[in-house]
């Protein structure tokens, strides 16, 4: 391999001895990490690595990848099946070293057992690490890289409601813009989440999208156009759907169809039960753009397929169609009928 982040050397593939030589060490926060020009450390035979030496690992500011089958090595950020597919975790490492080490930390802390509590203190995590990143070289270089858009005003309700049937039909409705993920958007999806958690509605509540994707992630147009991070924060933690939709999770159905990036994963993921069609499929790509999913996704993805795979698709910005992503337990059902029809304003 010879990816590397700036200003650091290539990553090395260590033995589980060597590993744990360095991890074992009284100076190992003094030689590893991000900080360090040593934002990723590889380890092959990753399940041999020593016990010891392992747990010194969730304290390091660094992304740690183990060769190993699935599962048998927990205390790695991410795990791959071999050598071949170390290169596309190291290069996204190395494309934004801080947001991917901060993204791992953030995973790292997920909240077990999952409660209202740990949900709330995981939300709250998130977004604080997503306004650190909005502050950091990295993602003021994405930004300066895409230019600025502007959108006309919008005369369509951005989440349409159904209410006539036996459940309640909920349609994002931007489908010029594939559903970007929008300010107003959000507040719309919220109000009207917040009308259904009331005591006594138990009504089955369906989620989908208008047009050619379920949500294309967030709009690039309103990126960077908050004052300041603390102010996003501050929105974040105040007008999420995340928790409204945790809240109505076992009311709730969602049919992704097409593309869900970003907030359309992390949002969807929150379903009790998730269906996508045949050519529905998923991708998380923030860590590219600078950031980590702020959309609530270091809490509903992991929860769905676990932390490493996690980490694996904000790391690699991969994407995954709807057979691996049933696979992995993000989708529980895939269908072949068409998306119902949008609702007639």
């Amino acid at each position: 391999m010879n990816s590397s982040a700036p200003g650091s050397e290539p990553a090395e593939l260590l033995s589980p001895a060597e590993a744990g030589r360095l991890l074992t060490s009284p100076a190992a926060d003094l030689d590893l990490g991000v900080l360090r020009s040593v934002p990723v450390l590889v380890v092959d035979d990753a399940d041999r690595l020593a016990r010891e030496a392992a747990a010194v690992l969730a304290d390091l500011p660094l992304v740690s990848v183990g060769i190993a089958p699935a599962g048998a090595a927990p205390a790695f950020d991410v795990l791959v099946d071999d050598v071949d597919a170390v290169t596309a975790v190291v290069d996204g490492v190395a494309a934004n070293p801080m947001a991917a080490v901060t993204c791992c930390q953030v995973l790292r802390s997920g909240p077990a057992p999952v409660t209202p509590d740990g949900i709330r203190t995981g939300l709250l995590l998130e977004s604080t690490a997503y306004g650190t990143l909005q502050a950091g070289p990295e993602f003021a270089r994405w930004l300066a890289g895409r230019g600025r858009r502007v959108r006309p005003e919008e005369p369509d309700p951005p989440v349409l409601v159904d209410t006539s049937g036996d459940e309640v039909r909920l349609i994002l409705n931007r489908p010029r813009l594939r559903n970007a993920w929008s300010a107003a958007m959000r507040d719309s999806l919220v109000d009207v989440l917040r009308a259904l958690a009331v005591p006594g509605d138990d009504r089955p509540i369906h989620l989908t999208g208008n047009g050619p994707a379920f949500c294309c992630g967030g709009d690039p147009a309103e990126f960077g156009t908050v004052d300041n991070p603390v102010t996003g924060h501050l929105v974040r933690s105040s007008a999420n759907a995340a928790p409204w939709l945790d809240r109505l999770a076992n009311r709730l159905t969602v049919t992704v169809h097409g593309p869900a990036v970003g907030a359309g994963v992390e949002l969807a993921a929150f379903a009790t039960r998730l269906r996508a069609t045949v050519g529905a499929t998923f991708r998380l790509p923030e860590v590219s753009m600078g950031l980590l999913p702020g959309a609530g996704g270091t809490i509903s993805v992991p929860r769905q397929i676990g932390r490493q795979r996690a980490a694996w698709l904000c790391l690699t910005g991969a994407t995954i169609d709807a057979t691996r992503a049933l696979d992995w337990g993000l989708v529980d059902e895939i269908s072949d009928e068409p998306v119902d029809a949008p609702i007639e304003d």
